[in-house]
């Protein structure tokens, strides 16, 4: 699945300068972040709560950013 996400600069100076180490994508070192994280918080992946969905509303590509940012904006 493809998203997208904001991160500081640093914090993606590092993930760059990790995945480079590990001869990974940055992707990967990023999924494997997280299954850390939700292993070490007990929470199993599947005991995650479904994400709320809504009906209507503005249709926009969401991997046209700018469209996304005015949408927002509306």
């Amino acid at each position: 699945m493809k998203t997208t996400l904001n991160l500081n600069a640093e914090l993606l100076a590092a993930l760059r300068r990790i995945s480079a180490e590990r001869g990974e994508t940055m992707s990967g070192v990023v999924e494997d972040a997280l299954r850390g994280y939700f292993q070490r918080s007990g929470a199993p992946e599947q005991a995650l709560r479904p994400l709320p969905t809504f009906r209507g509303g503005a249709r926009v590509d969401v991997a046209d950013r700018d469209a996304l940012e005015r949408a927002m904006e509306e």
